[in-house]
């Protein structure tokens, strides 16, 4: 048994990844722009509850982040090479290049 019988294959490739990554830094941020803006008094009722940032900019954000990680997932590989695919098409007994008629 040689080295390449037993290369662990992700699920996604690496640009995926950077991908998630960089959408789950956004939800964050929007999360930390979420945060604030209550009062340490209860009588008091504060303002900036209802800010710019907290109700536009925040939400819009997680919404951006969101959607960055929706397309890391649904991102399609590199196109097709022989050797990425011969070991999946191997265990189907098919090959993803040519369609037989």
């Amino acid at each position: 048994m040689t080295n390449e019988e037993h290369k662990q294959e992700f699920l996604f490739e690496k640009i995926n990844y950077k991908i998630l990554l960089i959408g789950i830094g956004v939800i964050a941020l929007g999360f930390i722009l979420m945060s604030g803006g209550g009062s340490d008094d209860p009588t008091i009722f504060n303002e900036s509850v209802f800010d710019f940032r907290r109700i536009r900019l925040a939400p819009t954000t997680v919404l951006i982040g969101f959607g960055i990680t929706i397309y890391a997932i649904l991102k399609n590989p590199s196109p097709l090479t022989p050797a990425s695919t011969s070991s999946a098409s191997a265990k189907r007994g098919t090959t993803d290049l040519v369609d037989k008629k």
